[in-house]
């Protein structure tokens, strides 16, 4: 059992390949920029300001509440994931929370209409990410201080997006939209970091009808490769250090915004994003998930805006039964103890969470300036398994916090 433990650190390595993340969605934030988080992660339909926009619909460029200005977003959002890991074994218990800082995660949005019927926009912005520091869990198995390394686990993944927009309003209340996207992806697993770039686009649609704004979009799969990131290979003797795939999902999106009048506003959103069939999510078995956010405004003077949501998405990390701890298992041609691979999916994974609640303010500064804030709590979620004959279980929980600020500016 000792040597199995001491698959922990090996473990710590593996789950790179799925990208536990600064993790809401899966390993995608509920939603970029403080207004969209403030509701729940909305808007895909009537974003209200450049970033939320480009993000989630480029199509909707077109008919943001700032009309034919342009527009500036910067803002940045402080993330304060809370992780605990805990196995139970027939020698003990071996348990600890993760030490790793808060994320703080930036995003940039510029929206520039050409004319009436043309947008331009650029973002820039951190989209997921990954964090697990159990530098400090020194236990042995009953539980009593130890200079070992069974409970030595460090990890670091971020992703970065950059993305041009561009929109076109084929009518008054019919616009389309693309969005190509680029992303830094940078991975460190204590062997030095690694990183790549990888692409994709975008496309949208908005539609608006009465009161109604309709919205759809649809986000290519984006596949990175991090080379010489660690040796997964190393209790079979290889001296080698590994080439890691990890893929963005294809996401799907659609959306309703009610918008009866300049005091309130009301949007649904869904979403579905494919972790199944994406590399390195597929590979540690997580499923697709569906994800439903729901989110509102109301503006009690022309100065101030109000805003709360909610967002829900079925943790994709699937719970395995019945394990062998003594088994090896495959994953993209590597031999791994199913011992490590199992911790990983449960004790190195913070990707569980399911309901969020946001709420968040505007405060329009002047007649071009505004200030957004919102928080997000998102509430603990444990996830758990056990291998043959109840030997051994793995538990982990997360439980998140983030307050965010933004700031916009419209200009002619």
């Amino acid at each position: 059992m000792k040597q199995h433990m001491q698959n922990w650190k090996l473990a710590a390595a593996i789950l790179a390949l799925a990208g536990a993340a600064w993790a809401t969605n899966g390993d995608n934030l509920i939603g970029v920029g403080a207004v969209s988080r403030s509701m729940g992660g909305t808007g895909v339909a009537a974003p209200q300001d450049a970033v939320g926009g480009m993000v989630n619909n480029p199509a909707t460029m077109g008919f943001l509440p700032s009309g034919t200005k342009s527009e500036a977003t910067f803002g940045g959002t402080l993330f304060i994931p809370t992780v605990r890991a805990k196995i139970t074994t027939p020698g003990g218990v071996l348990e600890g929370r993760s030490q790793q800082q808060p994320f703080v995660i930036p995003a940039v949005g510029i929206a520039a209409p050409i004319n009436d019927r043309i947008g331009f926009g650029f973002a820039a912005y951190g989209i997921s990410g990954m964090g697990v520091d159990y530098r400090n869990m020194h236990w042995d198995l009953d539980g009593n201080p130890k200079n070992g390394y069974e409970g030595d686990m460090f990890t670091k993944f971020e992703v970065m997006k950059f993305s041009p927009v561009l929109s076109y309003k084929l009518t008054d209340d019919l616009a389309i939209g693309l969005a190509l996207q680029g992303n830094y992806n940078n991975l460190d697993l204590g062997a030095g970091s690694s990183h790549d770039y990888s692409y994709g686009a975008q496309v949208g649609l908005t539609y608006k009808v009465g009161i109604a704004q309709l919205g759809a979009s649809y986000t290519t799969p984006q596949k990175c490769r991090f080379q010489r990131v660690f040796n997964f290979d190393a209790f079979m003797g290889d001296n080698n250090l590994d080439t890691l795939e990890l893929e963005a999902p294809a996401t799907y999106a659609a959306g309703i915004a009610l918008i009866p009048n300049q005091t309130f506003m009301f949007e649904a959103d869904v979403k579905y994003l494919a972790w199944s069939q994406a590399a390195g999510y597929s590979d540690f078995d997580w499923q697709d998930q569906i994800v439903a956010a729901l989110g509102a405004q109301v503006k009690p003077t022309d100065k101030l805006a109000l805003r709360a949501g909610v967002n829900f998405g079925k943790n994709p990390v699937k719970e395995h039964e019945g394990w062998n701890p003594q088994g090896v298992t495959t994953v993209q041609g590597k031999q791994l103890p199913t011992f490590g691979y199992e911790m990983m999916r449960n004790i190195g994974f913070p990707a569980v969470v399911q309901t969020h609640v946001t709420v968040g303010l505007g405060y329009q500064v002047n007649k071009s300036v505004s200030v957004n804030l919102e928080y997000m709590h998102a509430f603990k979620q444990t996830i758990s398994s056990t291998s043959m004959g109840n030997a051994i279980t793995l538990e982990s929980s997360l439980e998140e916090d983030s307050l965010g600020m933004s700031l916009n500016w419209q200009f002619e």
